[in-house]
C-alpha cells in the first residue's frame, strides 16, 4: 500500500476529513508540495474536474495523487447546483452565499430530495482509477448545526434526523458521499 499521497486540494477542511478516513497513509495537500496556484477545474462534469485536477498535479509536480470533485444535486432544481456547487452564487466561492442562494431557489419547492455525489480520480505511476460515492437525503428549509462546511448545514442524509453540520467528522465520514468514495479508494490502496 502507498504510504504517502498528494490530495489535490487546497481546502484544509477536506484534507483533514479525508486524512482521518485514510488511516495510515500520509496525506499531503497542495501547500505541502509547493503548489500555490489554483488547480484548473473547467470541465462540465464532476468526473472531468477530478481527472483534470489529478493529472495537473501528477504532470506538473510528479507525485502520485488523487483529486475529487463533489456536487450537490437537487432533484427539483434539475440536478443543480451539481458541478457548479462551489460557485453556485458566483465566482467568489462563498459557502454562505451558496447556501443562501439554494434556500432562495428552493423557497417554493415541496420536493426537497437531493444527493451529494463525490468522484475521485487516483493516479499512481501514470495509471488512472476512478471512484464514486453517493449519499441521498433532503434539503432543509433553514440551516441547522455549526460544524462541517459547504452545504452541510442544509443537508440531512436519508434515514437521519441531523444535518451533516450537526455531526462529528467521524459520524459524517461514515455516512457521507466523500466518506464512501474515500472508503473505496482506501480498499483499493490496501489491495496494492
Amino acid at each position: 500500500m502507498k504510504n504517502k499521497l498528494v490530495f489535490a486540494s487546497a481546502n484544509s477542511n477536506k484534507v483533514e476529513e479525508v486524512s482521518m478516513k485514510l488511516g495510515g497513509i500520509k496525506l499531503l495537500g497542495l501547500k505541502e508540495i509547493g503548489c500555490a496556484e489554483e488547480v484548473p477545474e473547467t470541465s462540465d462534469t464532476l468526473e472531468g474536474n477530478a481527472r483534470q485536477k489529478a493529472w495537473y498535479v501528477y504532470d506538473k509536480f510528479g507525485h502520485d495523487c488523487f483529486a475529487d470533485d463533489t456536487g450537490l444535486e437537487v432533484l427539483s432544481l434539475d440536478g443543480k447546483p451539481g458541478v457548479h456547487s462551489a460557485r453556485y452564487a458566483g465566482e467568489q466561492r462563498s459557502n454562505e452565499d451558496n447556501r443562501k442562494k439554494l434556500l432562495e431557489d428552493m423557497s417554493n419547492e415541496l420536493d426537497r430530495r437531493a444527493r451529494f455525489r463525490t468522484v475521485i480520480c487516483l493516479i499512481i505511476g501514470g495509471k488512472e482509477t476512478m471512484f464514486e460515492g453517493i449519499v441521498d437525503g433532503k434539503i432543509l428549509r433553514e440551516e441547522k448545526g455549526k460544524g462541517g462546511f459547504g452545504y452541510d448545514s442544509l443537508f440531512v442524509p436519508l434515514d437521519n434526523s441531523r444535518s451533516f453540520a450537526e455531526m462529528t467528522i467521524e459520524e459524517k465520514n461514515i455516512l457521507s458521499h466523500r466518506g464512501k468514495a474515500i472508503g473505496s479508494l482506501r480498499r483499493f490502496l490496501e489491495g496494492k
